[in-house]
């Protein structure tokens, strides 16, 4: 069952054109390119902290804003996660990670229990980190957990005065609590994790 955990997905819209692959049972083997210097390097954190393998490239009209592109980002990914998990039998569904970025101390939870909900708490001190928007970050985030029909709370415990640290933080304990949360119990024996056997 683990080895068919793939998925690919190409969202194109007036706005941006995105080619994703992602294999959840991967390695932390990526390439990606967001014309965004620091977007990249989030999803990059992403995928080498979560043990997947992902390929993304995407194109926006950043032109004019960076928020069309952000968002699709997030709901491309959301769909390819989505579309790798199938029934998500077998999974561990429930994670949770608090991680240190340095002065920032970041708590990620997540359920994978197929009903989408996202809160996210993340202050920035600056409006830019890098080319990128922090006011987007949240919305890239909520955009994942909707089109990925999971449960998502973030939130800085200490610190935050660094932008980088902060932002950083916060994928860094998503990607742990995606390792876990997506990992396959073998306990479950198939098995969907839930009372209602269907996620």
């Amino acid at each position: 069952m683990a080895s068919k955990r793939k998925a690919k997905v190409h969202r194109k819209t007036g706005e941006t054109d995105i080619s994703i692959e992602v294999n959840l049972d991967g390695s932390g083997q990526y390439e990606v390119s967001t014309g965004i210097g620091m977007l990249d390097h989030l999803l990059e954190s992403l995928t080498k902290h979560s043990l997947f393998d992902m390929r993304l490239q995407a194109e926006g009209d950043t032109q004019r804003d960076t928020h069309h592109l952000l968002e699709d980002v997030g709901l491309t990914l959301g769909q390819a996660l989505n579309e790798a998990l199938g029934e998500r039998r077998g999974i561990v569904r429930f994670a949770d990670a608090t991680v240190p970025m340095d002065e920032t101390l970041v708590q990620v939870a997540v359920d994978f229990g197929g009903r989408p909900y996202a809160s996210v708490q993340i202050p920035f001190v600056r409006d830019l980190v890098g080319e990128l928007p922090t006011e987007n970050v949240a919305h890239l985030l909520e955009s994942f957990a909707l089109e990925g029909r999971f449960s998502l709370h973030a939130r800085v415990l200490a610190g935050g005065e660094n932008d980088h640290h902060t932002a950083e933080g916060v994928f860094k304990a998503l990607a742990r609590c995606l390792r876990s949360a997506v990992a396959i119990d073998p306990r479950l024996g198939g098995a969907v994790p839930s009372t209602k056997d269907v996620l």
